[in-house]
């Protein structure tokens, strides 16, 4: 700001490591005169936190999300589908940013001005922890509907990540279409199913005769 930037944007995601629902990514211009307090890394907050936060930078700052579906996830893998709801979520801003703050090692292509990608930026820079708690809140908001939607899955309580619950109902219940079928424990709860279709259907020569009579 002090270089004459008076727009800065800072840009995250939630949700690249569950076998489930989609990634989403928040970019957050804050107003300077009215940051809201308490501000951190949403991985370093409550709940209950989380959610208080959410409604103060929605009410003060300018906030746009985007998510990116598990089938375009599959179609294009988890980083290529985090990096385009990373733009789309700063395209979508109501005005466009003179500099983005992106938390990681890269940042997307396309974006309408310079950016940077800053290494464990949700704990260094408050406009991308800002939009670490916007991503993440509506990411777990998304996930506790699916939950209440799709039960046996225990989405509203894990979010879709790898837990032992997670897998365990995977394995007995079998992958829905919320679930990530470029990830592995997915890749293989639909190889069992195909073992089984296969296991179960009637031999070819079988099929053979049948057609004849």
């Amino acid at each position: 700001m002090k270089n004459g930037c008076e727009l800065v944007a800072g840009v995250d995601e939630a949700g690249r490591g569950p076998l489930a629902g989609p990634v989403v990514a928040a970019a957050v211009i804050l107003n300077p005169k009215k940051i809201p307090k308490g501000i951190d890394d949403s991985k370093a907050m409550t709940a209950s936190a989380r959610e208080a936060l959410y409604r103060e930078i929605m009410r003060t700052a300018e906030v746009a999300f985007v998510s990116a579906s598990p089938q375009r996830i599959d179609r294009i893998d988890i980083r290529k589908a985090t990096l385009w709801a990373m733009c789309a979520a700063v395209d979508a801003l109501p005005r466009k940013p003179q500099r983005v703050f992106v938390d990681g090692r890269e940042f997307p292509d396309g974006l309408p001005c310079p950016a940077e990608a800053v290494v464990d930026g949700d704990a260094k820079l408050v406009s991308i922890a800002a939009a670490s708690i916007v991503a993440k809140v509506t990411r777990d908001r998304l996930m506790l509907r699916l939950g209440l939607s799709v039960p046996g899955y225990g989405f509203e309580k894990h979010m879709g990540y790898p837990t032992r619950e997670h897998r365990e109902a995977l394995e007995r219940l079998g992958p829905t279409c919320h679930h990530r079928r470029s990830f592995a424990p997915v890749r293989v709860a639909y190889g069992r199913i195909d073992d089984a279709r296969t296991a179960e259907a009637p031999y070819p020569h079988t099929l053979g005769i049948e057609a004849a009579e």
